[in-house]
């Protein structure tokens, strides 16, 4: 990144690399959706590479829960802007992106009819893995931000209502209570933060660059319905795939019914088609959002093919990407006040206990559902904790057993 501004990073472009060649490995290797993606995050920059604390990676999926778009996503490019600046995000972006995206694209355009991969056995065998991966990083997790009697208490109960009333409004609200449950009760729980800076997220960016960021997304949130519903062609359906991206909270399966409304409902995708896609989606690794990237190559009205697919792809995750670049860099500061410290406490505490709801639904109630898928996850788990299997190796062979015994 060029600036003038002596505290920005200097993200060269071998840095930026070295970026895009991690997230390319997990891009295309990280199966099961959003919850598995960040244990596989956590496992990658946390645990085996080092490049953040579990600490400070906790209140980075803290923040990026709190904002619209995909949340692990989101994770992956403010790793990538904290490891190489600007560079890094978008290496970040495209290295765990494109994978999925490609595939997807390659299946919309090859596919014919509505193909059934519900009940493909390697398909299943990857749902075991993540269940097992899921299953890892909430033991994890738990041990560092639910250490104490407090903390574990707000985790449970945060698994319990999500159980109970399960959906995106319900996490955003437990989240925010977790917040304010915090700052009040974890008081003489939480140490105040020293003088050490290396246990938070740091970026530096010149000045102008996050509050530009939030111009241009208040702008998105503006230009993206008139182009919806004024435009005709690419421009029509970059509205459509911003709009969507820029208003889910939770990301993942949370996305699948706005974008059907946007394009299904719209006439810019058929019914069949999108179930199609739906199921593709499922078998390829990488974030669930590349799914726009079917839609725009299937859609009609002139904006459809590879230059449809683009379009939407990139639509549907630039507000999350704006988003990052806005929040991230004060977001170091914000977190080392005494009462911030202690909502984030909070809050990580109630990431756990988002993490364990979902263990149950839909990891494991959808993913694991039969007596031998759940040996499967059983035996993925062991060779994932006791024998130290890097993730990719699990799921892959996973994926084989699958084929063979589901």
């Amino acid at each position: 990144m060029t600036t003038t501004d002596p505290t920005a990073p200097t993200a060269s472009s071998s840095s930026a690399v070295s970026v895009f060649l991690v997230f390319l490995r997990l891009g295309l290797t990280s199966f099961g959706g959003p919850v598995a993606h960040l244990a596989y995050f956590r496992d990658a920059f946390v645990v085996r590479r080092r490049w953040v604390t579990e600490a400070a990676y906790a209140d980075l999926v803290a923040l990026c829960q709190f904002l619209p778009g995909p949340a692990s996503s989101q994770v992956g490019m403010a790793l990538g802007l904290q490891r190489a600046g600007l560079l890094g995000l978008l290496a970040a972006w495209c290295g765990f992106t494109l994978p999925s995206a490609v595939l997807l694209v390659a299946f919309a355009l090859l596919v014919s009819g509505t193909p059934d991969l519900a009940d493909a056995g390697w398909l299943l065998g990857l749902q075991a893995a993540a269940a097992a991966v899921v299953a890892q990083a909430v033991l994890g997790m738990a041990r560092s931000l639910a250490p104490d009697a407090r903390r574990a208490t707000i985790a449970a109960a945060v698994t319990i209502v999500v159980l109970l009333a399960p959906g995106p409004a319900a996490q955003v609200a437990v989240i925010a209570a977790c917040g304010l449950v915090g700052a009040l009760w974890l008081r003489g729980v939480v140490q105040p933060a020293g003088d050490d800076t290396g246990d938070g997220i740091v970026v530096r960016l010149p000045r102008w660059v996050a509050p530009t960021a939030f111009v241009a997304f208040g702008a998105v949130l503006v230009a993206a319905p008139v182009a919806a519903a004024a435009g005709t062609g690419l421009v029509r359906s970059a509205g459509l795939f911003a709009q969507a991206g820029a208003l889910v909270f939770g990301g993942g399966h949370v996305v699948l019914p706005l974008l059907e409304s946007q394009t299904v409902a719209t006439d810019l995708v058929g019914h069949a088609d999108f179930l199609a896609g739906y199921g593709a989606a499922q078998a390829v690794p990488g974030p669930l959002f590349t799914f726009a990237a079917y839609l725009g190559a299937v859609s009609d009205g002139g904006a459809g093919g590879i230059v449809g697919a683009a379009v939407a792809l990139v639509a549907v995750f630039l507000p999350a990407a704006l988003l990052v670049v806005a929040a991230l860099p004060s977001w170091h500061t914000l977190r080392r006040l005494p009462w911030a410290r202690r909502v984030l406490a909070g809050v990580n505490a109630g990431v756990v206990g988002l993490l364990a709801a979902a263990l149950w639904d839909p990891v494991l109630t959808e993913g694991v559902r039969s007596p031998v898928a759940l040996a499967l996850a059983v035996a993925a788990f062991v060779a994932l904790t006791r024998w130290s299997a890097p993730p990719w190796a699990v799921v892959i062979g996973a994926g084989l057993l699958g084929a063979v015994v589901l």
